[in-house]
């Protein structure tokens, strides 16, 4: 049982952090019309709290493992 949970939380972990990440990168929305472009981005604080959480989730895997 501990060894699937640890296994849960790091993939979990890993999950959370590279949906923020990728949240960060890409825009939201994007208008291509002739040569005016326009990029919209908004509220990144949903993005940096699934990073954070995700930091957490990887720090409980790890820790879990060594009790």
């Amino acid at each position: 049982m501990n060894n699937v949970l640890k296994i849960v939380l790091l993939i979990i972990g890993v999950g959370m952090i590279g949906y923020g990440v990728y949240r960060l990168i890409t825009p939201e929305f994007a208008i291509d019309a002739g040569p005016l472009q326009v990029e919209a981005h908004g509220d990144n604080t949903q993005s940096y709290a699934m990073i954070g959480f995700g930091i957490l989730a990887l720090i409980g895997g790890l820790a879990f493992g060594k009790r």
